[in-house]
């Protein structure tokens, strides 16, 4: 039987599977709508996060609250994690090891809220999960299929703030990819035509999503 998104976090809350446990304060499993068609990805949790136990809670929190607001969405509306549910020591990048031993609990979290959009927060994760080199100037703007979803990546709020904040390019840039983001999820839904059964099939949602 599928778990749902609080049995994974309360297993997560315990999670020793790389050398991270070791100094966080707690796991930052991910918040907002269990069934959102709109899902945000960002690279760790930062120092307030470790501490409040909620990714995004900081300044670049309040930045990506009030951008979700400028198109007409609540952060209870969506749904947002990191790939790294613990803090990296000194906010450093996170390590091959530790992205591997974290992995699971991201495709879980997207297996179980299913969201029709992923936007991917900064260089890191759009790298991550698009499995390009290219960097987030050169990937924002655009759309990418993924999965049988939708990939929208756009600059970390953070980086908007150490950048110049509003007054910065990429402040326009950001309200730019929002836009992006609320017309591609007003979009009418193109459902797929059903193929033929097959007797003994894996009918969908029975296996878990192989995505990387």
């Amino acid at each position: 039987m599928t778990r749902n998104l609080a049995q994974a976090a309360a297993e997560a809350a315990g999670c020793i599977r790389c050398g991270l446990a070791n100094g966080r304060t707690q796991v930052v499993f991910g918040v907002g709508n269990s069934g959102a068609e709109l899902m945000f990805i960002g690279e760790a949790p930062g120092f307030h996060e470790d501490r409040q136990g909620e990714p995004f809670v900081g300044a670049a929190g309040q930045l990506l609250t009030r951008m979700l607001s400028e198109i007409g969405l609540a952060r209870e509306d969506v749904y947002i994690a990191n790939i790294l549910k613990c803090r990296p020591p000194g906010n450093r990048d996170p390590l091959p090891e530790e992205i591997e031993a974290c992995t699971p609990w991201l495709v879980e979290q997207i297996t179980l809220i299913q969201p029709r959009v992923i936007v991917t927060l900064g260089n890191f994760a759009t790298k991550f999960v698009l499995e390009t080199p290219r960097g987030i100037t050169s990937t924002r703007g655009h759309t990418y299929d993924w999965h049988g979803r939708t990939v929208i990546p756009t600059f970390h709020p953070a980086a908007i703030l150490h950048g110049g904040g509003e007054k910065s390019r990429q402040f326009q840039d950001l309200r730019e990819d929002f836009a992006l983001i609320r017309s591609t999820l007003d979009a009418p839904v193109v459902v797929p035509e059903a193929e033929p059964s097959v007797e003994g099939a894996v009918e969908p949602g029975d296996e878990q999503l192989e995505l990387f």
